[in-house]
């Protein structure tokens, strides 16, 4: 197949959201997406991708890969990275398309595929304005907030809300109840009256429901190894399914020492991009899961291979969706196809708020599990009444 035009979209409702229609010359449409700094990610698209994709005479997911391989910006989860993500995930959706058969299918797994997941407790417009992650971008005070504003509840009503994810049949919650406190020192010490207060969450969700709920505490690399080592020290009697993001993943060392003085496990992995941005987490040991962001790390391309190096270590891995409902869908066929797929994040304030608004064909969520689409492709497709009307911007690149 032949890419002759590329269209990007920003959907008002999600700021932080850049949608990619890729479509073939065979009429055929594949949709990907990019999260964070959709502008950064639309121009790099429209100046620098399009121009070679569009001279592909095969644009086949490896092909486009190798030719999109930028010489600046393949460190890092940068512009680049994103937006040939998004492209990627277009490409495959194609591929899928083209050949009846749904991602599961193409990667070597068996559709309909169930797995268990895990809510990460946002709210419906978490990290919707700017791409820092910081209390101010939480989204806890604006006016269009969703019925399920779990962010806010696991700061004031911790048990409540497990209580609630349980009765749903949900039995993994992640929470972060130490960042203020990593905002205040700047990571770099915790005391006393901060610390007892973070777990003082962590303790009314155990009182409330024991150990039946998993607890993923998130720290999102914001803190120092010494700190780090404390918080976790303190929340070990608790005992967390895991800690993540302890401190940042590039700091290899640290992580090792850490992991060496911590009887909790060990996950991070989502702004590590590729296989070389993941290989030494996997062979200093430092790592007890992987939290693989398909996006951000560059692609199903990519990803699969992240996912097969993750095997090659006896390491699981737990795709991170905290991003956009193309992601999650590919990350949940990525899953449906690893042989090391632990549990799927999900969000279930993104589910049932914008996630559903923009797109039609979510991978279902019943009981606690998610099941793959045995449709064609990722089987996500946009859901343009929500996306017209002055409700989104357009770019578009074509062949001449």
């Amino acid at each position: 197949m032949r890419i002759v035009k590329l269209e990007t979209i920003r959907p008002r409702i999600q700021p932080n959201l850049l949608f990619v229609r890729l479509i073939a010359d065979n009429g055929l449409v594949g949709l990907g997406e990019a999260f964070f700094g959709p502008k950064a990610v639309e121009a790099y698209i429209h100046e620098t991708a399009a121009p070679v994709l569009l001279k592909l005479d095969d644009a086949s997911p490896e092909v486009a890969a190798s030719a999109l391989s930028p010489y600046l910006g393949y460190q890092g989860a940068g512009a680049e990275v994103r937006g040939n993500a998004a492209i990627d995930l277009a490409l495959w959706d194609l591929l899928g398309l083209h050949s009846g058969l749904s991602l599961t299918e193409l990667l070597g797994g068996s559709p309909g595929q169930r797995l268990k997941i895990y809510n990460t407790c946002a709210g419906s417009n978490y990290v919707r304005t700017t791409t820092r992650q910081s209390s101010d971008n939480w989204g806890l005070d604006r006016a269009n907030a969703s019925e399920f504003e779990d962010l806010k509840s696991f700061l004031t009503t911790p048990g409540k809300l497990a209580r609630e994810l349980l009765d749903e049949g949900i039995t993994g919650m992640k929470i972060w109840p130490f960042d203020l406190a990593a905002e205040t020192s700047g990571g770099t010490s915790i005391g006393r009256t901060e610390l007892e207060r973070g777990l003082a969450i962590v303790e009314e969700i155990r009182d409330e429901v024991g150990f039946d709920i998993d607890i993923m505490i998130e720290l999102h690399g914001m803190w120092n190894r010494l700190s780090a080592e404390k918080i976790i020290s303190a929340l070990t009697r608790y005992k967390p399914f895991w800690v993540e993001d302890p401190i940042r993943a590039d700091a290899i060392d640290a992580l090792r020492q850490l992991k060496a003085v911590v009887d909790v496990p060990i996950a991070i992995g989502e702004t590590s991009v590729g296989r070389r941005g993941v290989l030494p987490l996997l062979t200093s040991g430092s790592i007890d899961v992987l939290t693989l962001d398909l996006q951000w790390g560059g692609g199903l391309t990519e990803a699969r291979k992240v996912a097969a190096l993750a095997d090659t270590f006896s390491v699981p891995i737990a795709p991170h969706d905290c991003t956009g409902p193309v992601t999650l869908a590919a990350c949940m066929h990525l899953s449906a196809s690893q042989p090391n797929a632990l549990i799927q994040e999900t969000v279930r304030a993104f589910l049932r708020s914008w996630y559903s608004e923009l797109v039609t064909g979510l991978p279902a969520v019943v009981d606690g599990h998610m099941t793959s689409a045995t449709s064609p492709g990722h089987g996500v497709s946009l859901n343009d009444d929500a996306l017209g009307d002055g409700r989104s911007e357009r770019m578009v690149s074509s062949l001449p």
